[in-house]
């Protein structure tokens, strides 16, 4: 499609390809675009009405929440439990999955959501997200428990996150590709300005939190020292270091300009009894649909993300994202050193 299509006219087109199709969808994302509307309005408004900073309490994973965490948690869940087109809906903020009011109808849906990644940055007026993920409820589930939702990332029907920086852009995959919307205000509508978004195969970046090397497993040091040994090095070329601490910017400008996301498994985690710093159903599940469709890779450097059995709704898991050939490299290391373990 061209540039200045809507996403309501994209998706509609999209949707008429699919024999079958009720409009129900259409309708589901319609409803999730006017909460990311209203999160991006609260965000660009947080200083003038006063709601920035603590909330002062906890998310389940034992985080502490801002103010716009729960706010923008909220927005999501009165946005989409009236609407019909869900059986029900999780999100990172809450224990357990939220069942739609008895007094409205159920659809065929399943909606995960992030409410707002990287909130620890909002103070400093750093770009922060929503990012969701839509599966499809199983057959005759109207009350849906957890384990309806513990589907693995390759049933996803659609994943994508609205980005709330100097321009706010919604990201979409049905998994036909990638692309990026960004919103006119003065209209209101998100408007198709980046078509088939592809992340280079080659990059010379890489993001990572270097706070935390004295960590790391073996291949993860192994590789971030084979890039800031630069031209010099092995890799014969030099790469640029980034680190934001959100997850959303971070991808996106992956989908822009190419690199590769790291949040490897290291020895202070495991010493949390934790798997994994992000979170599979809310966090790498839809970036990494969103990634593979834009020709990337996305792996725990172990195993392809997508393939993963949730076992648990807040399960957390390692997570190295981005270009093709840097994620494949990552892998290798990772085969090679427990290659190595196993033998020793």
């Amino acid at each position: 499609m061209e540039h200045g299509t809507t996403l309501t006219q994209f998706i509609i087109e999209e949707q008429r390809q699919v024999p079958g199709a009720t409009g129900d969808f259409t309708s589901l994302l319609n409803d999730t675009l006017t909460a990311c509307k209203k999160i991006a309005c609260a965000v660009n408004r947080g200083g003038l009405i006063g709601i920035l900073g603590s909330a002062e309490t906890e998310n389940v994973q034992g985080e502490t929440q801002k103010k716009l965490d729960v706010i923008s948690n909220d927005v999501m869940v009165d946005a989409l439990e009236w609407t019909g087109h869900l059986a029900g809906m999780a999100s990172e903020e809450m224990d357990d999955p939220l069942p739609i009011p008895t007094q409205y109808p159920k659809g065929k849906y399943l909606m995960l959501f992030d409410p707002l990644d990287g909130s620890s940055n909002i103070d400093v007026n750093v770009s922060v997200g929503t990012i969701f993920s839509i599966l499809r409820a199983p057959e005759g589930c109207e009350n849906p428990a957890v384990e309806d939702f513990l589907q693995p990332g390759t049933q996803q029907v659609c994943a994508g996150y609205a980005i709330y920086g100097p321009a706010t852009m919604l990201v979409l995959t049905t998994g036909h590709g990638v692309n990026g919307f960004t919103l006119d205000r003065s209209i209101g509508e998100f408007i198709l300005s980046h078509p088939d978004m592809t992340i280079p195969e080659e990059t010379g970046e890489f993001a990572i939190n270097m706070s935390n090397q004295r960590f790391w497993e073996a291949p993860v040091k192994r590789y971030v020292d084979e890039c800031i040994a630069g031209s010099e090095g092995p890799r014969g070329r030099d790469f640029n270091m980034r680190w934001i601490a959100s997850m959303v910017a971070e991808v996106h400008r992956i989908l822009t300009r190419g690199g590769v996301f790291m949040y490897p498994l290291d020895e202070k985690l495991k010493a949390r009894g934790q798997d994994g710093k992000l979170r599979l159903m809310y966090e790498a599940n839809p970036m990494g649909f969103i990634v593979e469709q834009a020709g990337g890779a996305a792996s725990t450097g172990r195993e392809r993300i997508m393939e993963i059995k949730p076992d648990d709704l807040h399960q957390r898991v390692p997570v190295v994202l981005g270009s093709k050939q840097e994620v494949e490299r990552v892998v290798e290391y990772h085969r090679e050193a427990d290659g190595k373990q196993a033998v020793a």
